[in-house]
């Protein structure tokens, strides 16, 4: 007698999502096919590995986030086209109960990721990216898992983080 056994497939590693979002980032012909918008961010979604959600992203000229988490879920990008500059905080933000935070000095942390380039990070990771560039756009590769149960979008005057804003899944 066989006994069988459902499987869950196991969550892909950060490893994972970086080589998935470093080998995506090097497909020249799905980098070139991305529809470009002069005006602002354009995106596709990709099958990301393990159930992890994916996106192919392109940023026109001066094109940012905004300060945001991804709720929880950790994640990887890299820039596939042009460079991207990425602002960070050194400590996790409180996941829920506060409105505005002071922060202390010495939070603050900038990186250039420049074609080829990424990097991976954690469930409660606060950070904004964007292309500084004035001329050209860049385009980059984004995986995350779990897949985005929300984004909190925040404000910033100085050292005060403002929460501002939760969106869901069916808000994108």
């Amino acid at each position: 007698m066989s006994r069988q056994t459902s499987r869950t497939p196991l969550a892909p590693s950060a490893a994972e999502l970086l080589d998935f979002a470093r080998r995506t980032a090097a497909d020249f012909a799905l980098v070139r096919d991305l529809p470009l918008d002069p005006e602002g961010r354009t995106w596709v979604r990709l099958e990301g590995p393990g159930g992890a959600e994916a996106w192919l992203i392109g940023w026109p000229p001066g094109a940012e986030t905004g300060w945001h988490d991804h709720g929880g879920s950790y994640g990887v990008f890299v820039t596939a086209a042009g460079e991207l500059t990425e602002q960070s905080l050194s400590v996790p933000l409180p996941g829920e109960g506060w409105r505005s935070l002071e922060l202390a000095e010495g939070l603050d942390r900038s990186r250039v990721l420049p074609e080829g380039e990424g990097r991976a990070f954690g469930r409660h990771h606060v950070h904004q990216v964007e292309n500084r560039s004035q001329l050209t756009h860049a385009v980059s590769v984004h995986a995350y898992y779990p897949p985005l149960p929300l984004i909190r979008r925040y404000s910033r005057k100085g050292s005060t983080f403002r929460l501002e804003l939760v969106e869901r899944p069916e808000e994108w």
